[in-house]
């Protein structure tokens, strides 16, 4: 067992490295990453700037780190003159290059109901340039889950995942009636309601992240900054809940990893 352990394939389907925390860090993190068994990571973006990052470390890490661009919900009241135009000019470019591995990371988010209108053009802008160029979308839900599990089959959409699913559980079987995918990361470690979730959403339809550069302030992690190598414990934590071997949990994610986006590691 200690041989099939050691040859697992890790995913880190959502991490932010265009992110300034890790700029200082990233040859290490990703040394970090390679040494722990980690063979694919989804740089998300944020912006324009942030996707523009993301596919030049995609190119610098090629077939260890691929690119998701896009704007977040976050982002959107901070837009530039032109910026989600040249987002989407960016998104079309790097797909015809076969560059980008997803639009991400998009969405709506219910803190930010005073520019709601703005968010809906957005992410409808981004869900349009998905279903015109095949690619699939990682999703923001905080707060709008159900609304967006509800809004996303009017839209043609080959791939849909879901990021660090909390809740509704009743949104959870929508999702995977529709087959939908659902991240979850270092939460499930301690987290009941993670734990709840995964051990109610079918591994076929499962995917790890790490969501850094987020803290996670409890044990086993404890304010550390946040790594792809965290990734082995989510794993295990997965493994735990379902009842099944650490090794076995790990193949079928990276199995799901080369359905979903489409990519054959190596």
């Amino acid at each position: 067992m200690a041989t099939k352990v050691q040859k697992m394939k890790l995913i880190d389907a959502h991490i932010h490295l265009s992110d300034d925390e890790y700029a200082k860090v990233l040859d290490d993190l990703v040394i970090d990453a390679q040494h722990a068994g980690v063979a694919a990571l989804i740089s998300n973006s944020m912006d324009l700037e942030t996707s523009i990052k993301n596919v030049a470390l995609a190119q610098r890490y090629n077939g260890l780190i691929y690119a998701a661009l896009g704007i977040h919900p976050w982002n959107v009241n901070m837009l530039k003159e032109n910026e989600l135009a040249e987002t989407l000019k960016l998104i079309f470019e790097q797909n015809q290059k076969k560059a980008i591995a997803a639009i991400g990371e998009i969405g709506l988010d219910y803190k930010y109901e005073a520019i709601w209108n703005k968010q809906l053009m957005v992410f409808d802008e981004m869900l349009h340039a998905a279903e015109k160029t095949g690619l699939p979308v990682i999703i923001h839900s905080r707060g709008t889950t159900a609304q967006i599990v509800d809004m996303l089959p009017s839209y043609n959409l080959k791939r849909v995942l879901l990021h660090w699913f909390s809740h509704p559980l009743s949104a959870l079987n929508k999702a995977v009636a529709n087959g939908y995918f659902i991240t979850e990361g270092p939460p499930v470690a301690y987290s009941p309601g993670i734990r709840e979730v995964v051990k109610k959403v079918p591994l076929t339809n499962l995917l790890t992240e790490t969501d850094g550069p987020v803290i996670y302030r409890k044990s086993p992690y404890n304010g550390e900054l946040t790594k792809p190598s965290f990734i082995r414990t989510v794993i295990e934590a997965i493994a735990e809940i379902k009842n099944m071997a650490v090794a076995d949990v790990a193949e079928q994610i990276a199995r799901n990893f080369e359905f979903f986006f489409g990519i054959k590691l190596s």
